[in-house]
């Protein structure tokens, strides 16, 4: 098993970065990152402190997958995610749209939390489950160098709480390799991450990359009960539009369904999962139960 190191903190998905390992198809790896404040929050007297670390979901990688080439997509098993310091940081962020019905008096709000027993201790009486995923993870595109910031049909900020063990995720191959990028680990999140960030960790990510010779335009997600494709753009109403479209489309070359039979079905048993909010990416949903028999 390949095991792989926080190196460089990369903040872009970026198809000239040397790789940071070259992988067969299939192989199985272990993957360290770092969180989204990029180490700058250990305690609750520190500060997020963009004077000095402007970027935010610092990823590791690129690992170059042998043999992948433009057109195909890459298949990412999630087998665990593991905090390497046992505990997760959050803070208060800016509430932006909020700010209409709450004002703009936010206090920073550094909050740290311990994880143990399969729980993130938020304080003396509540506790979180423990529900870890993967905030950032995508391909390098052919044209462009897209950030960390927004999501794309590349991947990127998607902020799935889908993308998490036990699911695959699906990425289109855009350049030789497919340059596959992954950070942002979160403790857990809650839809639509109002104040720009989840509960973070640096994290031990271990996955397997398997390589399909198919074409996909923007990522999929297969869990043990659903199955997911994504849109993204600042107007949610268009990601959600996007994301059912292609989800009939799936469900019509996969599964047989003819696209006005999806279209109907998925108006009774479809659903949304909300990324960050900012940034309107939307998962649509169908669970494989409503499917399997097709």
């Amino acid at each position: 098993m390949t095991y792989l190191p926080v190196g460089k903190l990369c903040y872009e998905f970026d198809r000239k970065e040397p790789p940071r390992v070259r992988i067969a198809p299939g192989a199985r790896l272990v993957v360290d990152s770092e969180d989204a404040f990029s180490g700058q929050i250990r305690t609750e007297d520190d500060r997020r402190d963009k004077s000095k670390v402007p970027y935010s979901n610092p990823m590791n990688g690129p690992i170059y997958v042998e043999g992948a080439e433009p057109g195909d997509s890459l298949a990412v098993t999630i087998h665990s995610i593991e905090p390497t310091l046992g505990k997760c940081f959050t803070r208060i962020g800016d509430p932006r749209q909020l700010s209409e019905w709450l004002g703009t008096d936010c206090p920073h709000g550094t909050h740290v939390c311990e994880i143990s027993g399969g729980f993130i201790h938020w304080s003396g009486t509540i506790k979180i489950p423990y529900a870890p995923m993967l905030g950032c993870i995508g391909t390098a595109p052919d044209w462009g160098v897209p950030s960390t910031g927004p999501a794309g049909p590349h991947g990127g900020n998607m902020d799935l709480v889908e993308v998490c063990p036990g699911s695959t995720l699906h990425l289109p191959v855009c350049v030789p390799g497919g340059m596959l990028y992954l950070g942002d680990a979160h403790a857990a999140m809650g839809h639509g991450e109002l104040s720009a960030n989840g509960l973070e960790m640096p994290a031990r990510s271990d996955i397997t990359v398997g390589l399909l010779k198919r074409t996909i335009p923007s990522p999929r997600i297969v869990t043990p009960t659903e199955i997911v494709t994504v849109g993204t753009g600042y107007h949610t109403e268009r990601a959600i539009a996007y994301a059912y479209a292609q989800l009939i489309l799936w469900l019509e070359a996969d599964y047989g369904i003819p696209r006005w039979k999806g279209f109907d079905l998925l108006t009774h048993v479809g659903r949304i999962s909300i990324g960050y909010y900012a940034v309107g990416t939307v998962g649509a949903k169908i669970e494989r139960r409503y499917i399997s028999n097709s």
